[in-house]
């Protein structure tokens, strides 16, 4: 079964807009593993917008699945990841004005510092993922940075979705397909939802981790939270 991370970032932003702790962050957390999410996703930006440093550190204490910590590894990034040890680390290349993560890595053109900071999430002990595209060359330089694990950008895949499901699918199953052939892993995120994703599922071979936050918490407004994670569940079996 392809694990369930809920991306509880949009959690912070309803928190963040009235001030004090409600809805709180980290019960929120622990009820999506209750209720059978397989992981927690957060995106601690400079900022701070949604998830603040010291959501990264109380969620740390809470989170007994798997704690994914995703954003640019920069100075602040990588102190956050080497003092809570999280599950994975998902490297973006967005910088800090950017509102969503919108684009992957050219791992070729960035394979140096890619390469050293895989290498340095190996020695804490951290499972390493980047965001990526669908670039085949791409792909192969992934394999070449290091990385466990890749995690497919599927904004282009929702966005043309209801346009022809089989043509939004095509590259993302052959990029799987590649990924599989060099041994690594394989996440997806951006855009998911309870349209769109089992398509996604069935189409990509040996597919993780989808880490999915703005539908989802969307989703729950109607149907709850429990009930929401148990309809995305249903889809990922």
């Amino acid at each position: 079964m392809t694990k369930l991370s809920v991306n509880i970032n949009k959690i912070a932003t309803i928190r963040n807009a009235r001030g004090g702790n409600i809805p709180n962050v980290t019960q929120v957390a622990i009820d999506c593993e209750k209720f059978g999410a397989q992981g927690i996703t957060i995106h601690p930006r400079p900022d701070e917008r949604h998830i603040t440093t010291q959501d990264v550190y109380d969620l740390h204490k809470v989170v007994t699945t798997e704690y994914n910590i995703e954003g640019y590894p920069n100075e602040r990034f990588m102190k956050l990841i080497e003092e809570t040890r999280p599950t994975q680390a998902t490297l973006v290349p967005d910088g800090p004005d950017v509102l969503t993560s919108n684009a992957g890595w050219d791992t070729i053109k960035h394979k140096e510092f890619l390469t050293d900071t895989c290498r340095q999430l190996n020695e804490w002990g951290v499972r390493s993922s980047i965001f990526i595209d669908t670039d085949l060359n791409n792909m192969k330089g992934a394999k070449e940075v290091g990385t466990d694990r890749i995690e497919f950008y599927t904004g282009p895949y929702a966005d043309h979705f209801d346009e022809n499901k089989e043509n939004a699918v095509k590259e993302y199953t052959e990029a799987a397909q590649l990924a599989n052939e060099l041994g690594i892993g394989i996440n997806a995120g951006h855009d998911l939802n309870l349209d769109n994703l089992k398509f996604f599922k069935d189409a990509v071979p040996n597919l993780a981790e989808v880490s999915i936050g703005h539908a989802l918490i969307a989703d729950a407004l109607y149907f709850g939270l429990e009930k929401t994670i148990e309809k995305y569940l249903e889809l990922l079996k």
